[in-house]
């Protein structure tokens, strides 16, 4: 079968590989559909490593992806050859203290797909599964769609962390694939005012487009553009947010975060910063009494992701603007490098 893998910095190839098989009676058999880049993905492409992950050439890669079950193990109940499914890229152990607390997200023995040593990237024509991480889709849900459920509900669990009350005032900053899987997630859920921000007006119109009750272009390392869209706040909301999700992982978006926030408002931290350690005012956030909390990916929020998918209540279309075949990963990747041509989400068709 065909794997695309990454073997040097910004370089990809497609390489024969034997075809998996079933091992386990709880493991099932994927033909993989389809697969998204992902933001983290690039970071490997570009830099090789996200901190101290660093991707051991060459690697498999990829992990947002929907595929068609083809063969099941022995002991597989939930699921039916033909099914058409969202997969959760995080395999966990079961057993750890972390899973028996019911965080499996953060699993000491973790094997996500397409992360280094630990599993197989998805951006393959075939992969094996247990089970438990392939989840049947409606017909209603198309195999673009199932594939976008997985970063869809990384933003439903930083809402869900959040405990939005009735009518919060709530900023996110990125609109980028996580940023409008938030926004997506908050209208469907609650009743929210939502403030987005980003540095490309596509992105805007997009995040738009998906309910965002108003939107401000900001500039990249720009003091001036920082302190406008501070006041554009201030003048909006004079009280600040009651949370923001950061979901650039921009140093000086974290910094803005805290100075937007109302007093006891909360940072959800999603996006993954460059730098290994980030500085935080130690005196506004205990003048302010904020409180930080950091997104690890999700935990059993797949499900109800689909299921508002399927009742219409999450509508993702608009962050779906490209598409590639297998052989023309790498000019998927290299686009959603540099956020040409208002990409959102590049998908590529694994299976045609």
């Amino acid at each position: 079968m065909k794997s695309a893998f990454f073997t040097a910095i910004r370089q990809i190839e497609i390489r024969d590989e034997p075809k998996p098989s079933i091992s386990q009676p709880d493991e099932v058999l994927l033909r993989i559909d389809r697969l998204g880049v992902c933001g983290s993905d690039v970071h490997y492409f570009t830099d090789g490593r996200i901190g101290d992950d660093v991707v051991p050439l060459p690697a498999s890669l990829g992990h947002e992806c929907s595929g068609t079950v083809v063969e099941i193990g022995s002991g597989v109940k939930s699921l039916v050859v033909g099914n058409r499914v969202a997969v959760d890229p995080a395999v966990a152990c079961g057993t750890c203290d972390q899973c028996v607390q019911g965080r499996s997200n953060t699993c000491r023995s973790m094997k996500f797909m397409g992360c280094p040593n630990q599993g197989p990237g998805a951006a393959a024509e075939f992969r094996v599964l247990p089970a438990n991480n392939c989840i049947a889709v409606p017909e209603s849900i198309s195999l673009d769609q199932a594939a976008l459920v997985e970063p869809l509900a990384v933003g439903f669990y930083a809402v869900r962390m959040a405990a939005l009350r009735p009518d919060t005032n709530i900023a996110i900053l990125g609109s980028g694939p996580i940023g409008l899987s938030v926004l997506l997630s908050a209208k469907a859920t609650g009743t929210c005012t939502t403030f987005v921000t980003d540095l490309l007006d596509a992105r805007l119109a997009v995040a738009r487009t998906c309910g965002a009750d108003w939107t401000k272009k900001t500039i990249k390392n720009d003091p001036t553009a920082a302190e406008e869209l501070e006041k554009a706040i201030r003048d909006q909301n004079p009280n600040g947010q009651d949370v923001v999700f950061e979901c650039t992982g921009d140093p000086n978006c974290i910094d803005q975060a805290q100075r937007i926030l109302t007093p006891g408002g909360t940072l959800i931290m999603i996006g993954i910063t460059p730098e290994t350690q980030v500085s935080f005012d130690a005196h506004l956030m205990r003048r302010t009494e904020l409180t930080f909390k950091n997104v690890r990916r999700q935990e059993s929020c797949m499900k109800p992701v689909i299921d508002l998918m399927a009742a219409g209540k999450i509508n993702a279309d608009p962050m779906l603007t490209h598409h590639y075949p297998l052989d023309k990963i790498q000019d998927a990747f290299e686009l959603v490098a540099g956020y040409e041509d208002g990409v959102v989400k590049a998908m590529v068709e694994i299976s045609g």
